[in-house]
């Protein structure tokens, strides 16, 4: 285990005290050139900046200065776990965030449906964000391949996303992405980065070039992209760590994925704002930590939709009186990286945080936002020290040492 967390497992204590983390998807931002604002800054957010004006802020990374996190890591990081040392592949993700049950040597990858134009180039990472209908169409005609004796396993998501599940004796996941991260160009081949590896390299490239000839006629999502692969992790879970019990609450399956690895209870819920809302009021008096997750933000910063993220944390700040409502102890709002709109992608940009509780010191922040929470009192910090700070302030923590 992680020295921190050995740290914090030696002096977690339980008790009725309750933590509300909601974490706003790729929540920092970048300057509009034509107003000089953030998506943060233009949005409306009055109940934001109230609970910013008594509260405690700050500027996270996830990972570290310069470095963009990924989906995984950034939450990790705000769970108090080392991104870099308990990296999940996002394959695996996908996999448990759908209930599919992977078997011991099984190798999950998370998969784009794409759009490619007559020269094989991607026009389109997402396939236009196709529904979730013809995703699951689509998952039928790729499903149930054996090819070199190892059995692909293809289920949907949701939208453009799909799991590929390779199933078969010395699979090895080390191999890299087909996913360029990038239109304009081709698909990579799938390449082994350690010889182990080989054979899982040469199945998955076979796998790509036959939904291609498959799904030729079915533009947008004519191709798949692929990335994340990864076999299934064993790390620590919340309750070991802070004797806390946890529920997640989050509409998109990566995140209840990641939330049950690390052995949070997995509330469902639909896909709205107010439906998680709904979900965390009937369910709050069984809990004392709860992780409510907003993923529109982070759609509209990939879409390069700047009014769109806008008005979701417009949407966020008009829940949040409800959540207030049930008072929790604590309250801490962050985000797992930065989706700039400007950019279309995530970025390595501080993310904007706060901490509310009754022992807090308040600074002088008064606006939730970017430029407001940089001169905040917790300053630039790593995000794994969110968790520790929201247990201390729920008085969850005992003295360290004599």
């Amino acid at each position: 285990m992680i020295k921190s967390l050995e740290i914090i497992k030696e002096i977690a204590i339980a008790s009725p005290s309750k933590i509300l983390l909601l974490v706003i998807d790729g929540l920092g931002g970048l300057p509009n050139p034509e107003t000089g604002k953030t998506e943060l800054e233009t949005a409306r957010t009055p109940n934001l900046d109230k609970l910013a004006a008594g509260s405690i802020c700050g500027l996270t990374d996830p990972i570290s200065p310069g470095i963009t996190p990924g989906s995984a890591p950034g939450h990790l990081a705000l769970f108090g776990y080392d991104p870099v040392s308990c990296n999940i592949g996002r394959g695996v993700l996908e996999a448990v965030g759908i209930d599919f049950e992977l078997l011991s040597g099984d190798v999950a990858t998370r998969g784009n449906f794409c759009t490619v134009d007559e020269k094989g180039l991607i026009t389109d990472r997402r396939a236009g964000r196709i529904s979730n209908e013809k995703c699951a169409e689509l998952c039928q005609l790729l499903d149930g391949q054996m090819i070199d004796k190892v059995s692909v396993l293809v289920r949907p998501v949701r939208e453009h996303r799909l799991v590929a599940v390779f199933r078969g004796g010395g699979l090895v996941p080390e191999v890299s992405d087909s996913d360029p991260q990038q239109t304009g160009v081709a698909p990579k081949s799938v390449n082994a980065l350690s010889p182990k590896a080989d054979r899982l390299a040469g199945v998955a490239n076979k796998f790509v070039a036959q939904a291609g000839e498959t799904l030729a006629a079915h533009r947008p999502a004519n191709m798949v992209l692929l990335r994340g692969f990864s076999g299934h992790p064993q790390f620590p879970t919340m309750s070991e760590i802070y004797q806390l019990k946890s529920a997640a609450i989050a509409s998109y399956p990566m995140y209840r994925g990641l939330a049950k690895l690390i052995g949070m209870e997995i509330l469902k819920t639909g896909a709205t704002i107010e439906d998680e809302v709904k979900t965390l009021k009937q369910h709050y008096a069984g809990y004392d930590f709860f992780f409510l997750h907003i993923k529109g933000t982070d759609s509209a910063g990939e879409d390069g939709d700047f009014a769109r993220k806008v008005k979701v944390l417009e949407q966020v700040d008009s829940i949040l009186p409800e959540l207030l409502g049930l008072k929790p102890d604590v309250v801490v709002v962050a985000g797992d990286h930065s989706t700039p709109a400007l950019l279309k992608a995530h970025s390595w940009h501080p993310i904007p945080v706060l901490l509310y509780s009754r022992y807090c010191r308040p600074d002088r922040v008064t606006e939730f936002s970017e430029s407001a929470c940089i001169s905040g009192g917790l300053g630039r910090f790593p995000a794994t020290q969110i968790m520790p700070l929201a247990m201390a302030n729920a008085l969850k923590l005992t003295k360290f040492g004599a």
